[in-house]
């Protein structure tokens, strides 16, 4: 399709313009970068639509974004802020209810209202490759402009309920086979607009109002959706609050938007929503480091040394980056485990569908390299140490590596733990040491702590977070401290735990008010799955330094004495075999002889009351955590919990949970809690002068 020459432009106001060609008329839209839905843009359109339906020569109306898509979303500089007229779902009725039909050309991505906006118009065209999609429900709320009444108009109650409930967008493709658009033709978005907004005035482009469609009732798609969401979301609030809204729209389109408004004001109103926002936000705002403005070093290719689990891991996200990467290990053996762990995370990704199943041969053949000498790490731009969790093997490693690696190499350790300073130490070039803590596994989990120690170069940070970016993880900045944000927090709060086992509450009981309360996973079933020897070796490390006040739980180091290490050992805190998995008698055992030796009478503990001490624990540290400066505000210390700790999303992390129960009573349930225990629970300074004086955690992000 040949470019058609411009006719004459008028600017409605700085984001939208119109070009009138005599019998049609072409709205752009240009609000860069995503022209997402702000006042302005959608201000422009109803301004732009409303002059254009009054001129009696204009018969038919395109709508179209310039740049690189269209109406992407939501302006998220409005979040929070009450709604300017005109707001989206009033928008959407005046599209639909235009006297001058409007065919819509979509590119790049139409999201949320930007979708709506689509729908509300008489014809929707497509580029290939265009992604569209109703994303509300990751925020807790739902499509509130009219996308759970008009998209079962156009696709069917399951289609979209299976696109509403999950959030997740589809392809042009898609969204052709089951009726959202009505074609994909390639070319400008502006050319296609100007063509099919003449065959909309020549009445060659069939065209509707959605609301005049009927949804085709599905009762047996809303009974499983709702069966579905009930044993996989069973907590959250807005997915069952869409399915409520899709029912709805079986009913005329004014009653079933009418509908549709009342299931999202609910919405708003949950504590869940909030919890949501505040989580997307998290992910952006951790990228606000004081090296932000320093530039990353050239990073092209990168050595990995370990090819255990982790350091494969890392590998594999590397590659899978694009990264040309350089794997090391201290013998044949242990390197031919590793490329073979390398290779089945490939093939894992090509069966989920990140990765094309030529691409992984490319990747092996041509990305993948390795050794049994650090001297082939000697022209590797960054190095990645993933070895064991021991200070003096990591030292060994690093006087090593200042001797190879190259000058301006940025040397870094996968360490969870370990005093990175101390590791720093050993080399001449303290400056080029960071460490970078990815989570198992690593080609998976998206958060990295990046490690800045005393002596790190601000570029060195700086290149720790565009690592970050380019391998699609969240990364946080976290200063030097044992088991620096996450894992200080962790090895903290698993105290209150262990401190409740030992009392009365058996590990499944815990386990459960643990999950109940929203997160994937209890504390026992994470010392399972990680390994029950890992927390065993940092109970030994940390023995010489334990004071003699704390109060030390040995059932752990007894059940690892009996060889019992969790799932891979098949027996841990539960058994994992055939029949199951299921709580271990022998652990079980062992829990009342080591309260029969500390003269314990059992107790009962009630979920709620074991949810209070659990998430009291958390925060308190957290908070001091934040005191010490290892974390630069509040957000920064949830997003470690939501991206690497499986702290459910709906609640925002620890420290916006924090702010939800408030100072006043986490002082209160510190105090009393104190009074069994003074030595562990002590009410951090912070803490008391917030309660004192009021304000909130949330103030202390814009730090």
């Amino acid at each position: 399709m040949g470019t058609a020459p411009q006719a004459p432009v008028s600017t409605v106001n700085d984001v939208v313009s119109v070009e009138n060609r005599g019998a049609i008329a072409l709205i752009a839209l240009n609000n860069p970068p995503v022209n997402a839905a702000s006042h302005a843009l959608r201000q422009g359109i109803q301004q732009a639509v409303e002059a254009l339906q009054k001129d009696p020569d204009v018969e038919a109306i395109g709508l179209y974004g310039e740049g690189r898509t269209f109406i992407a979303g939501a302006d998220i500089r409005e979040f929070g802020k009450p709604p300017q007229d005109p707001w989206l779902p009033d928008l959407c009725n005046f599209l639909e209810n235009s006297e001058t039909p409007i065919v819509c050309v979509i590119h790049g991505t139409a999201l949320g209202g930007g979708l709506e906006v689509a729908m509300s118009c008489h014809a929707r065209i497509a580029l290939p490759g265009t992604k569209v999609g109703l994303p509300e429900v990751t925020l807790g709320i739902l499509p509130g402009a009219g996308g759970t009444q008009r998209a079962p108009r156009l696709a069917g109650v399951a289609a979209s309920l299976d696109m509403i409930t999950s959030g997740k967008p589809i392809s042009a493709d898609k969204a052709l086979e089951i009726g959202l658009i009505d074609r994909i033709e390639d070319g400008s978005p502006r050319d296609i607009a100007l063509q099919a907004t003449q065959e909309l005035a020549a009445a060659t482009l069939i065209h509707c109002r959605t609301g005049n469609l009927e949804t085709n009732p599905d009762p047996e798609a809303i009974a499983a959706i709702r069966q579905k969401l009930q044993k996989t979301q069973p907590l959250l609030f807005s997915p069952h609050k869409c399915v409520d809204a899709v029912e709805a729209s079986t009913l005329p389109l004014a009653e079933g938007l009418k509908k549709e408004r009342s299931f999202f004001q609910e919405c708003m109103e949950s504590p869940q929503r909030a919890g949501l926002i505040h989580a997307f936000f998290a992910e952006r705002a951790v990228a606000k480091i004081p090296e932000a403005k320093e530039t990353p070093r050239e990073i092209g290719s990168i050595g990995v040394i370990g090819g255990g689990t982790m350091g494969s891991g890392i590998a594999t996200a590397c590659l899978l980056a694009g990264y040309d990467v350089t794997l090391t290990e201290r013998d044949q053996a242990g390197l031919d485990r590793g490329l073979a762990t390398i290779t089945k995370n490939l093939e894992g990704a090509v069966k989920r569908g990140k990765l094309a199943a030529d691409k992984k041969d490319l990747i092996l053949s041509g990305k993948l390299s390795s050794a049994v000498d650090l001297s082939a790490l000697s022209q590797a731009d960054l190095i990645i140490e993933a070895v064991f969790e021991e200070m003096d093997v990591k030292r060994s490693i690093f006087t090593e590596l200042d001797k190879v690696a190259k000058d301006g190499a940025v040397l870094a350790s996968n360490t969870s733990y370990l005093d990175i300073d101390e590791i720093a130490s050993v080399t001449n070039r303290p400056q080029d040491v960071i460490g970078l803590h990815f989570f198992s596994p690593a080609h998976v989990m998206r958060l990295l702590e990046v490690v800045a120690a005393n002596k790190t170069a601000p570029d060195v940070v700086a290149t720790g977070f565009a690592l970050a970016k380019k391998l699609k993880k969240v990364a946080v900045r976290a200063g030097v401290c044992d088991g620096f944000i996450g894992n200080r927090i962790l090895s903290f709060y698993k105290k209150a735990a262990d401190y409740m086992m030992m009392d009365g509450a058996s590990p499944e009981e815990i386990d459960t008010a643990i999950t109940d309360f929203g997160f994937a996973m209890g504390p026992y079933q994470v010392y399972d799955l990680a390994g029950l020897d890992i927390s065993w070796a940092t109970n030994k490390r940390r023995a010489a330094t334990r004071p003699a006040i704390e109060r030390y739980i040995p059932i752990l180091d007894r059940i690892c004495e009996e060889g019992w290490f969790g799932r891979k050992t098949g027996r841990g805190f539960y058994i994992y075999d055939d029949d199951g998995i299921r709580p271990n008698p022998d652990a079980l055992k062992i829990i009342d002889e080591e309260r029969a030796k500390a003269g314990i009478t059992p107790k009962k503990f009630t979920p709620e009351e074991i949810v209070s001490r659990f998430m009291t624990a958390m925060i308190s540290e957290a908070i001091r955590v934040l005191e010490d400066g290892i974390a630069l505000r509040p957000i920064d210390i949830d997003a470690v919990y939501l991206f690497g700790y499986g702290f459910p999303r709906f609640r925002g992390g620890p420290m916006h949970t924090a702010d939800q129960i408030g100072a006043a009573e986490l002082v209160k349930r510190i105090e009393k809690f104190a009074r069994e225990d003074g030595y562990y629970w002590q009410v951090p300074g912070l803490l008391r002068h917030m309660a004192e004086t009021g304000g909130s955690f949330a103030e202390k992000n814009d730090v």
